[in-house]
């Protein structure tokens, strides 16, 4: 007979390997470093150092347009914080928070865009304000819709407010300049192009002037801007309207962006959301779709997704698409997804 000793008993060998079976199970439920290439997640591939580090937030939203029908309702209500009601307290909760303005912020200027031409009223900056942006791009194909005095107004009203533009600048070299941000130590250099505009309003000669993307100055400036930080972060107005995939040309400009150095380019202008694809290390997000828009023609045009970065190590380990959708008044608000 075996012998027990005192406040031991006697183990089944059943019991023990349904105890195996249980922590087996349970190890293959934990979460772990993944990649998935689509637009529901991507994490990068960490240490466990890197996890348990210090971090830092970084949100991006869609376009942003605040004249027209979203203009109406402010001016209506008298709220000029409205179109972010819903929204402020999650955006100011980032690090740094990062939008496309399109359009200009100007009661000046003359309208020599097409039809479809946005200028925004310069009480719109208190809503900007208060929803927690801390750099726009006006790098866009809407940014010159009332000239280049409202483009120097909307500069002026920009950096007055504390928030700063990215992608356009009162002469060429400003324009191309990164601004760097910096938060818990992690130096972030964001740049901003277009290719929808003509590239005389990008050229050394223009005063003011807007980032034209071509892509071998892009590359220089992604270069240079890497130097001086620990993080490159590029807008591109690009791509097709209303399309749900980007083209060819792209996804060519956006890999070689993150070749030179860019940790993630960020899109906007087709109106819908796009895919996220990680590449060599970098993300590239074709398209956001709309934050602040009054294209109520569609589904998809009002909705979109907010990016939510986490950096640990002074390198992105996640990339989470927040969805939102747009709201009959042109709110955008965080979905229960």
């Amino acid at each position: 007979m075996e012998n027990i000793s005192p406040g031991k008993e006697r183990r089944n060998p059943l019991t023990a390997l349904l105890l195996l079976g249980v922590f087996v199970a349970v190890v293959l439920l934990l979460p772990t470093p993944r990649e998935v290439i689509y637009k529901d997640n991507l994490t990068a591939d960490v240490s466990q150092d890197e996890i348990t580090s210090k971090e830092i937030t970084l949100l991006f939203t869609g376009d942003i347009m605040l004249s027209r029908s979203v203009g109406d309702i402010m001016e209506r209500t008298g709220n000029w914080d409205y179109p972010f009601l819903n929204t402020a307290e999650f955006l100011s909760s980032a690090d740094i928070t990062f939008g496309n303005l399109e359009g200009p912020i100007s009661a000046g200027g003359a309208k020599v865009g097409s039809t479809y031409s946005f200028r925004a009223d310069p009480r719109v900056i208190q809503g900007l304000k208060s929803a927690g942006f801390d750099v726009l791009s006006i790098a866009n194909n809407h940014i010159l819709d009332y000239g280049r005095d409202a483009l120097i107004d909307t500069i002026q009203i920009l950096e007055g407010s504390g928030i700063e533009p990215v992608g356009g600048g009162l002469n060429y070299k400003l324009a191309h300049e990164p601004v760097i941000k910096t938060a818990d130590g992690v130096k972030v250099a964001y740049l901003a192009y277009t290719p929808l505009i003509p590239a005389t309003l990008g050229s050394k000669e223009a005063a003011p002037a807007v980032a034209f993307l071509d892509l071998e100055t892009a590359v220089s400036d992604v270069r240079a801007a890497r130097v001086l930080s620990d993080i490159v972060i590029v807008s591109v107005h690009w791509g097709d309207e209303y399309q749900k995939l980007p083209n060819k040309k792209e996804k060519e400009i956006g890999r070689a962006l993150i070749d030179a150095g860019a940790s993630l380019v960020v899109g906007h202008h087709p109106h819908v959301v796009q895919e996220i694809e990680k590449y060599s290390g970098g993300f590239i997000a074709y398209s956001l779709g709309n934050f602040v828009f009054d294209q109520s023609f569609s589904e998809e045009t009002m909705e979109g997704i907010i990016l939510q970065v986490t950096v640990r190590k002074n390198k992105i380990a996640e990339v989470v698409p927040i969805k939102i959708k747009i709201n009959s008044s042109f709110q955008p608000y965080l979905t229960e997804d």
